[in-house]
């Protein structure tokens, strides 16, 4: 056997081991949608606090309420979108959606996620509400970061630009809502029309 026909094998190889435990079925498309839900949230909360007749959130306010119910449906509507084009991306792959592998990124990104969703819960319970974006921010990239070695590659840096903003966020807090809507609405925007280019396309 010829030294190409090692590197040929070497290479088949090697893209098998890569493709069993790396999930390449999430959707660019899903990145986007997810990115305009966020700008459309942000649209709605920036509405209801403009004719609550205040510049801030009280816990026990009925806008405090509607901005929670609001973003609960941004949030949902993501994972719905994203796990139903995942799903199709994985059908037209041949793919299976639920296995080993997307279990695995599954939890690695959720550790992180669940667990500064609790952390940010129990700051805003003590009326801590300053942080509140920067936290969202810091560790949603780092729930990226830690899943982005079972998915695409790029998530990582999607992550870390979260992170970045989440941090730059903190330094200024009062600007906390926009660098929300940077993070979850454009960046999402950004990042999903490169993935659906160059993956999905």
């Amino acid at each position: 056997m010829s030294t190409e026909d090692y590197l040929k094998d070497i290479i088949e190889i090697k893209d098998m081991m890569n493709k069993s435990s790396r999930f390449f079925s999430l959707s660019g498309l899903s990145g986007i949608l997810a990115g305009i839900y966020a700008i459309l949230g942000a649209i709605v909360a920036y509405y209801l606090v403009s004719i609550s007749g205040r510049d801030y959130l009280i816990l026990d306010g009925k806008t405090f309420n509607y901005i929670l119910i609001d973003l609960a449906i941004v949030a949902i509507l993501s994972a719905i979108t994203g796990i139903t084009l995942s799903m199709k991306k994985a059908r037209s792959n041949n793919e299976s959606l639920w296995n080993s592998t997307s279990k695995r990124l599954l939890t690695a990104f959720l550790v992180p996620l669940v667990t500064g969703g609790i952390f940010i819960a129990i700051k805003i319970y003590h009326n801590h509400y300053g942080l509140t974006g920067s936290l969202m921010l810091i560790f949603y990239g780092l729930a990226l970061v830690n899943a982005s070695k079972y998915t695409i590659g790029n998530v990582k840096y999607l992550g870390y630009v979260e992170i970045i903003l989440g941090l730059i966020c903190s330094t200024m807090p009062t600007y906390g809502f926009w660098f929300w809507v940077v993070g979850f609405g454009l960046m999402h925007i950004i990042y999903g029309s490169l993935i659906y280019f160059k993956h999905d396309k």
